[in-house]
């Protein structure tokens, strides 16, 4: 990570405030004199795809980040605004993208089924992609998983045992994502 890097982190239904990884990850980068957006979005807990892709698509004019690391439904946001083409033919790739515990395309969740099913966008607009999984994750499945690695030509990190990889599994600080994001580990 350089002084130029501007990271934006997009958590999933329900928030990811502390002790959850994100949080720790957005205070690490801050003490680190990054430059980080962690913005909560609009009703994250009943949340609303149009809402979200709205703000998001205005999070992105104006911060314009070149690293983002999405946790579980953000994910499927980020795959809906990267399936409006019209949107990003102006805007610039972005050099990395950290996808961890997407959920599985076809989520029946009532609460979040303004996002489902969710096609699969042609490209993740950025550069460089890690996807990050457990295998034990309640909300994909290892092959599912597999399988969008394998499109997205992106490595795939299997943590064992780590549920959906937020507070309730235990992740709370979690050094392995610090580390990627400030570019020491891949």
């Amino acid at each position: 990570m350089s002084l130029h890097d501007k990271v934006l982190i997009l958590h999933g239904w329900g928030g990811s405030d502390a002790p959850h990884w994100q949080a720790e990850l957005a205070a690490t980068l801050a003490k680190n004199y990054g430059t980080v957006s962690f913005p909560l979005l609009d009703n994250c807990h009943f949340p609303s795809k149009n809402r979200w892709l709205k703000q998001l698509k205005e999070i992105l004019i104006n911060f314009k980040p070149n690293t983002v690391v999405c946790h579980s439904l953000a994910n499927t946001l980020w795959f809906w605004l990267c399936c409006e083409e019209d949107f990003l033919h102006d805007f610039p790739m972005i050099q990395r993208l950290f996808m961890v515990s997407p959920p599985s395309l076809h989520t029946e969740v009532e609460t979040i089924k303004t996002f489902f099913p969710c096609p699969l966008p042609q490209s993740l607009y950025a550069r460089h992609v890690e996807l990050l999984v457990s295998d034990n994750d309640p909300y994909i499945t290892l092959k599912e998983a597999q399988t969008l690695a394998e499109r997205y030509d992106a490595p795939l990190h299997i943590l064992h045992n780590a549920g959906h990889i937020n507070t309730d599994s235990g992740h709370g600080k979690w050094g392995m994502i610090e580390k990627m994001v400030l570019g020491k580990l891949s």
